[in-house]
């Protein structure tokens, strides 16, 4: 097969389907933009579990003499010395336990204050009322019903809470975002299907003459083939590349000259370019044999070799 005629009728074709050649570009720059950014949103949530796994406490809230009133699992009054001395040494014989940091009302308080002082209830709360607490790191996150378990309507303890519950509300919902994009990237990619087997039937509908002369001469079906599989492949990478410049111009403007130097996100552990880059290759390789095993299928059925 002599590539000089591959390249001419490749640029013919082009040529001849300007209008639908350009939406297919856009629509696989889209769909595939889409893709890489479910992608990077995927390896961002993971990024951020394990950030923050690795910080959440298990918080063992002990009774004060303000619970006893009003609290059923401190009917018995506040905590004593010695139930304090044995939660804490069976805190510390516990195998899922890693380190256990105590809280004393007075730095309970002080840590109120500096997070909620413009709050109406500060001005009236004293140290009193705050809650001895013990502040739990696990080895394993995902190992907190363990210790739910053991203390949970132990006497002296008021409350076990789990810091994992709030950030799993967290991550549900960028996970539901992830999957909305994924959805839309799922329905860009049909749409770009669909594109690419018009402008292909198109093409060889306008060039059915030569088509017909080139099966006259005995001419292969690949033969025939070839230059609107690679009409279509050549649409398909222009569209992955400018998908690959979508992502990195994102992540340059909108990440690291945007979020990552706000004050309020500091706390985000963001995923860094060799998350992008690792990405690029699988794109650029999909928008080429995407469109061209699109093209293959719809010319078997159209042209009929």
């Amino acid at each position: 097969m002599r590539a000089q005629f591959v390249l001419s009728e490749i640029g013919v074709g082009l040529r001849r389907n300007l209008t639908m050649t350009f939406a297919v570009i856009v629509s696989v720059a889209l769909s595939l933009a889409l893709f890489g950014g479910s992608l990077l949103m995927s390896d961002q949530v993971s990024t951020m579990k394990g950030y923050w796994y690795d910080k959440v406490n298990v918080s063992i809230f002990l009774c004060n003499k303000s619970d006893a009133a009003s609290d059923p699992n401190c009917a018995k009054g506040a905590v004593t010395e010695d139930q304090k001395k044995e939660i804490l040494g069976d805190l510390k014989k516990m195998t899922v336990v890693d380190t256990v940091s105590y809280e004393s009302q007075d730095e309970a308080y002080k840590h109120y204050k500096e997070q909620f002082g413009d709050s109406p209830l500060a001005a009236s709360l004293t140290p009193d009322q705050m809650q001895e607490s013990y502040r739990v790191k696990l080895k394993d996150p995902e190992k907190y019903q363990v210790i739910a378990t053991a203390f949970d309507g132990r006497e002296g303890v008021q409350s076990v809470q789990d810091q994992k519950g709030i950030l799993d509300n967290l991550f549900q919902l960028l996970n539901g975002m992830n999957w909305a994009a994924r959805a839309v990237m799922a329905l860009m990619l049909v749409v770009a299907l669909m594109l690419i087997v018009n402008t292909v039937r198109v093409s060889a509908f306008s060039r059915r003459r030569e088509t017909g002369i080139m099966r006259l001469v005995g001419a292969s079906g690949f033969y025939i083939q070839a230059p609107f599989i690679a009409e279509a492949a050549v649409a398909g990478l222009i569209g992955g590349t400018v998908a690959c410049g979508f992502l990195v111009i994102a992540r340059y403007f909108i990440i690291d000259h945007g979020l990552a130097l706000s004050d309020k996100l500091t706390l985000i552990n963001f995923i860094g370019w060799d998350a992008v880059l690792k990405y690029l290759p699988l794109i650029l390789m999909t928008s080429l044999l995407m469109p061209a095993l699109a093209a293959f299928f719809a010319l078997r059925k159209y042209l009929k070799v």
